[in-house]
């Protein structure tokens, strides 16, 4: 499994097959209406939630303005601190630098608290090709990793499985992973978290090496942080000898205050909860208390391009509360798998293709798997306008020259089809540049009305299939203008 899925079938046609499936629409349908409602309740609750959103935007946006000033005394404190930081320009150089990082320890197992940059990058795979095995400990992501999966959602990974599947998972895995499952296990939900419990307390209690993300970096303090709901992490982060966090750059703040925001916006908009059951911040080392050596490995891979776009950068606004998710009508009927990507929904639409460019047909076809509701922009909790990202994707899309890394120069590449509509909007703007030409095109289409096709030729019928064409009126405005208005219509039609 790769940790970005590349080589997947574009959006439309892995979607088809997902919305083919009863068992996973009805997963998603049931979780995410369940979420979406909580999450309402949550925020409703909150007098001031429209200050603390623009709040949240205004931090971020500064943030990334000024995210050299704050990585270079992020490094600064973490350093002062204690911690060693680590600077990786793609998913390769973190992956060696930790593989190397966990061969010095001498260990060959390490636990992972969940973290989507790891997933990002792949890095349970570029350990295991170098003889390290990595336990996930997240419940929803031990379900993935036991059931040689994928995940499918930002805050539930294994959301498109129900309980009689994870109980089967859990049968049939846990064994070869290491503590059996509980002979007659049910797929009541208690006994399966305390099987899952009882499977990586053993981790837990023997792993001299914990891996984690981080949902914030403080630069002003050099503190990280990490908010969970299951204590899994808190185990992963205090317990081992040695302690690496792989972190995407732009998950910085500036200051220790910035965090009350975020710790109000973050926990209602993900698990619909004030406040989060585990909020974990460390800081360094400190003697004869939690991990003897602290690694920070900062992530860029794609980051820095993605900020050199002034419409697409505020996609690295996003702290992964994975509200758009719940309310997409688009994901709540193809899945995440079908977004070919550990980023699924809205946001990984906009975040997939401006990490790893637009050159793969599942990264040209993200853009495109939206209708454009806005749904995802409603709920954001830092503001994101992901439609605008959208139709500026698809722009870069259509117009030509997706964007694809080598090394460190950012290359165009010739587009690959869309020529039909790139052929209509030339003659669109022609039409529309002379008004003679345009009018006569009204008047023709209109008198020969009846002979227009109901539905679209060709690939045109994945849109006309299940809807008519819109019907050409039997005169032009311009034509009923100037019969109606006689010469203030000449006046008002020349204009």
């Amino acid at each position: 499994m790769s940790g970005t899925f590349v080589g997947m079938p574009a959006f439309p046609e892995a979607a088809h097959e997902a919305v083919n499936n009863p068992t996973l629409r009805g997963n998603l349908r049931h979780a995410t209406h369940t979420i979406r409602a909580k999450r309402a309740k949550a925020v409703a609750e909150v007098s001031d939630w429209a200050a603390l959103r623009e709040a949240g935007k205004q931090i971020k946006d500064h943030t990334l303005r000024h995210l050299d000033r704050y990585l270079a005394q992020l490094e600064e404190s973490v350093t002062a601190a204690g911690g060693t930081v680590h600077w990786a320009a793609d998913a390769n150089e973190a992956n060696r630098i930790v593989a190397d990082l966990v061969k010095a320890t001498g260990e060959s197992e390490v636990v992972k608290v969940k973290s989507m940059a790891t997933q990002e990058i792949g890095l349970n795979e570029a350990l295991e090709a170098e003889g390290i095995r990595a336990y996930e400990t997240d419940l929803a992501e031990l379900i993935v990793q036991l059931g040689k999966d994928r995940p499918s959602h930002i805050l539930v990974p294994a959301i498109h499985r129900n309980r009689g599947e994870i109980r089967d998972i859990f049968r049939r895995e846990m064994r070869e992973w290491g503590r059996p499952a509980p002979e007659g296990l049910t797929d009541t939900p208690a006994e399966l978290a305390e099987a899952a419990r009882l499977h990586l307390r053993e981790k837990f209690l023997r792993a001299k090496v914990g891996i984690s993300g981080a949902n914030f970096m403080v630069a002003e303090t050099g503190t990280l942080v990490v908010v969970e709901s299951e204590g899994n992490g808190r185990m992963c982060l205090t317990l081992p000898e040695t302690l690496i966090s792989v972190v995407g750059i732009e998950k910085i703040v500036p200051t220790w205050r910035d965090l009350e925001v975020f710790l109000q916006t973050l926990p209602r908009s993900s698990t619909a909860e004030r406040m989060n059951p585990y909020t974990s911040m460390w800081t360094g080392t400190t003697d004869g208390d939690g991990p003897r050596t602290f690694h920070l490995v900062l992530l860029d891979n794609g980051r820095t391009d993605t900020l050199a776009d002034e419409v697409g950068r505020q996609a690295l606004r996003c702290i992964r509360c994975s509200a758009c998710l719940n309310v997409c009508p688009v994901y709540e009927r193809a899945g995440g798998h079908a977004y070919g990507s550990v980023y699924p929904g809205p946001i990984g639409a906009i975040l997939s293709p401006q990490l790893r460019g637009t050159a793969s047909e599942i990264d040209a076809s993200l853009p495109y798997a939206s209708s454009l509701c806005g749904a995802c922009y409603e709920v954001c909790p830092v503001a994101i306008d992901i439609p605008e990202v959208l139709v500026h994707l698809r722009e870069r899309v259509v117009e030509g020259g997706p964007v694809i890394r080598e090394g460190n120069k950012v290359v165009l590449q010739p587009a690959k089809g869309h020529a039909a509509e790139r052929a209509a909007m030339r003659a669109a703007r022609w039409a529309f540049t002379r008004p003679g030409a345009l009018r006569i095109g009204q008047r023709l289409a209109s008198r020969t009305r009846r002979l227009h096709p109901r539905t679209l030729p060709g690939p045109g019928r994945a849109w006309s299939g299940s809807r008519d064409l819109p019907s050409v009126p039997a005169e032009p405005f311009r034509d009923w203008w100037q019969r109606t208005n006689g010469e203030n219509g000449d006046k008002g039609a020349a204009k």
